[in-house]
């Protein structure tokens, strides 16, 4: 762990996933929805340390402290992909600037940030300053949150658990998510960074049992949901990929609702993101019940 100070505010950095959450439990459970994207993915690494795993040695994790000792912000930098994007939840405006500062004097690279408004634009904003160029949004994200389930008019079909046998077909329409969704939100193919889960993630995702199928009435698989593991009793939807020939007939929406409605009879909290470039899928969770919570954006920086 290494700390940069400044007034009233403290940066604690992380290399160790199990040490971070330890130090930021209270405030990850303070809104466990807001933080799903760090606690799934930092709960997730730690699994795959302690099964010998390597991880990453560009990875870390922040945590904001006031002078009290409590943690009022977070962030992590484990993006398995270029260009490294860190990830940052809300935290104060000047520990924002003061973030720049320090990944500037630790002559780290960063030319993308994702998270939470309005922090990662006053941290973009404050790196520019320092380093020239100018942030742009590439994206911009809104997280929602499942209140009372509404299910949709129902279609032929049913919802069925992906195995290891559809390790191929899944690995496609993982590869397609991200160029399909680019294409329905009006941007060019291929804009937004991503990097297709390794053999070895696809096969740990289905055998813990987190994908599924919608099938037509043959058994043919024409839509594919999943979901991360529950993490502080929340868990996210995604990906929900329809191949082109098989959009406009409902799968999406009895898919979702099902996995959505499953999760729920599990215990836990139920959430998803949208690209609010994309109004198709944000009218289908809409009327499913899904309420914004939060903005978030996704900015790069050009130079």
């Amino acid at each position: 762990m290494s700390a940069t100070q400044m007034a009233g505010l403290r940066l604690l950095f992380f290399t160790d996933p199990g040490e971070f959450l330890a130090a930021a439990d209270d405030y990850l459970r303070a809104d466990p929805v807001g933080c799903t994207i760090v606690t799934t993915h930092t709960h997730r690494l730690l699994s795959q340390r302690g099964a010998g795993i390597p991880q990453s040695d560009r990875d870390w994790w922040l945590a904001v402290v006031d002078d009290s000792g409590a943690v009022v912000g977070a962030g992590m930098r484990t993006t398995p992909y270029a260009p490294y994007p860190p990830y940052l939840l809300p935290m104060p405006d000047e520990a924002a600037v003061a973030l720049a500062h320090a990944l500037h004097g630790r002559d780290e690279e960063v030319l993308a940030v994702n998270g939470a408004l309005p922090t990662v634009d006053l941290f973009a904003t404050e790196l520019t300053r320092l380093l020239g160029g100018r942030a742009q949004v590439a994206q911009h994200m809104r997280l929602h949150e499942l209140g009372e389930l509404t299910c949709p008019p129902p279609v032929p079909g049913r919802l069925v658990v992906a195995t290891e046998d559809d390790l191929e077909l899944v690995t496609r329409w993982y590869i397609a998510f991200t160029g399909d969704a680019d294409e329905q939100a009006g941007r060019p193919r291929g804009t937004s960074a991503h990097d297709a889960p390794e053999h070895e993630e696809l096969l740990r995702r289905l055998r813990a049992g987190r994908l599924w199928f919608w099938v037509d009435e043959t058994g043919q698989p024409v839509h594919l949901t999943g979901a991360n593991p529950p993490s502080f009793g929340v868990a996210r939807v995604g990906p929900v990929y329809t191949p082109p020939s098989q959009r406009g007939r409902g799968w999406a929406s009895n898919a979702v609702a099902e996995v959505s409605r499953q999760i729920q009879v599990e215990g836990a909290r139920v959430c998803l993101f949208t690209d609010q470039a994309n109004p198709i899928s944000n009218k289908i969770y809409a009327a499913l019940g899904y309420r914004p919570v939060v903005d978030m954006a996704n900015l790069v920086i050009v130079r």
